[in-house]
Formats: C-alpha cells, structure tokens, sequence
C-alpha cells in the first residue's frame, strides 16, 4: 500500500458530520494526544525502568498516522506531497546527511 491508499482507506472512518475546520482543528489535536500517548510509552521505558511495549507504541504510532490523513484531507492535501515537500525541505536543509552544524545555524527563513 503507497501513502495515498492508505489515506483513502483510513479516511473512510472520518466523521462525515464535521465540517472541514472541525476536520483540521480534530486532526491536530488527535495528533497532540495521540503523541502524547507515544512519548509516555517511551518514558516509562527510559525513566521508569519499564519495558518498552513495543505493540502498544505502533498502535499510537498508527494513530499518529490516521490523524496526519486527516489533517492532510482536511487540507484537501495527497500525504504523498506533504511528504514529498518534507524530503524537498530536508533535501535542501542536509543535500550530504544530517550534520549537527547545519542544524545549529539553520538559514534565515527555515522552517
């Protein structure tokens, strides 16, 4: 499955009765709470000395992904060109690999 399927697909569970905004408004805060959710399985295994549930970690990693097709639909947006633009950015940002210099000192204008 490419991207754009899995957008089609995982947009057949979006709630029909919201507007676009409440679409895009649902989707970033999804993507808040759905992080959240991941980066506390996280520290529990580094700060908590539990171990890392690794089943439970792609499920919110899942969900991370559901609520990005949703704010990239709401945008009337393919993911493929949301992360297209992104390889373009990082392309352009690192064009030899991630280099901590470049990272520190990022042009006037990088986002």
């Amino acid at each position: 499955m490419n991207v754009n399927e899995y957008q089609e697909l995982a947009m057949t569970t979006l709630n029909l009765e919201l507007n676009k905004k409440d679409v895009l408004i649902n989707s970033v805060m999804g993507l808040c709470g759905e992080s959240g959710e991941a980066i506390d399985i996280v520290k529990k295994w580094l700060a908590q000395g539990h171990d890392l549930d690794k089943e439970r970690l792609i499920k919110e990693l899942g969900d991370i992904a559901w609520y990005l097709a949703e704010a990239a639909t709401a945008l009337d947006l393919p993911l493929e060109q949301i992360f297209q633009a992104n390889i373009d950015k990082l392309k352009k940002r690192y064009p030899n690999g991630f280099e901590v210099k470049k990272s520190l000192a990022r042009l006037k204008g990088d986002l």
